[in-house]
């Protein structure tokens, strides 16, 4: 008898749904499995039949033919279990042909029948709502994840047993509530931006970065505060949004780094690497290829500490997922393709010592200087929106007694403006300054004669590339957002530049 059910598995960070087929024959008893298999896939025909045993199941000796398709597409990971087990037992007349229609199923056997989570549920889930399946079946621990998904029935098992009583009518599990908007809990942090005691003008930066998403590079001594600021940025970012969760979420679930139980992401990701990183752990990648911390990062901050200890090839291959929001990692089997939108913060040291230019305590020699320095390419420089150079805290100010700026009056103040942003740029699909294109660059930030007039001016001073002339732009937009201007003047172009030109540029005389 020949029975099929639907399945799911990833491609990426996206769901692709698998049609699982079963034929159980007369013949020589044998279990074939065919369909592009990777080889924790074959190995499921050991696992599956011990489990129908333990859950109570006869399965007579037969010819048991089983095929994933399509058979173009490799199956790999521990989905297939439960559909396995599920497609045989309606071809041995366990469970009725009706019971399957309109019904995905996903999950892995343990030996005894006891259904166990798998990674990458939320996208799987996604993809089959998309494609008018309104039920799915899946582990229990993984309910909750997937109940985020709106028009879709979800049912959390926890045995094979309990599955096949579900589909054959004999008893009925509740599915779960649809949670919509239970990711509004506002998350709650250890720490705050009135810890930081002075740096008016980096705290500045910071807050204009964060507004429009810009990418910010802080080049300063040690113990001047940069990583700390860092650490504050999620301190002062909105909420996410909905959408923005379920894009995240589907980053996390696909790498298996989702919490037992957990929900959608609730909180934008700060991600801070070590320098001792590989490449694929960064962009992502492996023989599966797999989210790196680019994607982690997804709609969230990544954390560059002691930038340029990080293997200058590995910096260079952020160049092309700055500009584009996605990388695409290719193999033999096919193309897979990450979200990577995030805010780019690193942080460096002006020398080797970190102490230049303070003569009394650095003593590294100016070609030492400069080798270390051109470890960051003018390329990779120049996709940097904002660079600052960090003074040391004079004492005065990191004893004061004066009471600091907190991350909540300074997110209302990022909030407010990223809400004119969104407005100004809906009709053009974006979120943020940052993301404008070129081609409607000059539309969004439209300048007066004397604005132009400077914008020539400095552009021609100061030598900017195409590149940096737009950032500087933009930035200038996200600043004239926060002073509540609808037009972009002088002033702000001034301040934009000024984070643009605080930093060094190769062969100059001066590293700060």
């Amino acid at each position: 008898m020949y029975r099929q059910v639907l399945s799911g598995t990833l491609h990426g960070v996206e769901g692709t749904l698998i049609t699982v087929e079963a034929d159980v024959s007369e013949g020589l008893p044998v279990f074939n499995m065919v369909g592009f298999l990777a080889s924790e896939v074959r190995e499921a025909s050991d696992r599956v039949k011990t489990a129908l045993k333990n859950a109570g199941y006869l399965v007579p000796p037969k010819r048991i033919t089983v095929n994933l398709s399509p058979a173009d597409v490799r199956k790999e990971g521990s989905f297939f279990d439960l559909p396995i087990s599920i497609a045989l037992l309606a071809a041995y007349g366990y469970i009725p042909e009706e019971g399957l229609r309109n019904t995905l199923l996903i999950g892995e056997l343990s030996l005894n029948g006891d259904i166990r989570g798998v990674r990458g549920i939320l996208p799987i889930v996604d993809f089959a709502r998309k494609q008018g399946i309104r039920t799915v079946i899946l582990p229990y621990g993984n309910r909750k994840e997937a109940s985020f998904i709106p028009d879709v029935e979800i049912f959390g098992a926890k045995s094979l047993k309990q599955v096949v009583e579900h589909l054959s009518g004999n008893s009925c599990m509740e599915p779960e509530t649809f949670r919509r908007h239970e990711h509004l809990k506002e998350p709650s942090f250890s720490v705050d931006f009135s810890d930081v005691k002075g740096q008016r003008t980096l705290k500045r930066a910071t807050e204009i970065a964060v507004t429009g998403m810009h990418n910010i590079l802080y080049l300063g001594p040690p113990g001047a505060g940069k990583s700390m600021i860092a650490k504050r940025i999620p301190t002062i970012m909105p909420e996410l949004s909905y959408e923005e969760s379920i894009e995240i979420t589907k980053v996390y679930s696909v790498s298996g780094m989702l919490e037992p139980e957990s929900g959608l992401m609730k909180r934008r990701p700060f991600r801070m690497p070590h320098h001792s990183i590989t490449a694929h752990a960064l962009i992502g990648g492996g023989k599966v290829p797999k989210p790196g911390e680019i994607s982690l990062a997804h709609h969230g901050v990544l954390f560059l500490d002691e930038f340029l200890e990080f293997q200058k090839n590995i910096i260079e291959m952020m160049r092309q997922p700055l500009e584009d929001g996605s990388v695409t990692i290719s193999r033999l089997q096919g193309s897979y393709t990450f979200p990577c939108e995030f805010m780019l913060v690193a942080a460096m040291n002006p020398c080797p010592c970190g102490f230049y230019p303070d003569l009394s305590r650095c003593h590294c020699a100016r070609p030492q200087i400069d080798r270390y320095l051109k470890k960051i390419s003018e390329p990779m420089l120049d996709r940097m929106d904002m660079n600052i150079s960090v003074k040391k805290v004079d004492y005065e100010e990191l004893y004061s007694e004066k009471k600091e700026e907190t991350s909540e009056e300074i997110k209302r103040r990022v909030v407010l403006a990223q809400e004119v942003q969104k407005r100004r740029l809906k009709p053009f699909g974006i979120l943020y300054n940052s993301q404008i294109p070129s081609n409607i660059l000059e539309n969004v930030c439209a300048l007066g004669r004397e604005e132009k007039a400077l914008r020539k001016e400095t552009f021609q001073q100061y030598g900017l590339s195409a590149r940096g002339a737009s950032k500087v732009l933009k930035v200038a937009r996200t600043i004239a957002d926060l002073d509540h201007s609808d037009a972009v003047k002088c002033q702000h172009i001034w301040e934009a530049l000024s984070y643009r030109l605080s930093d060094f540029y190769h062969g100059g005389d001066d590293v700060v």
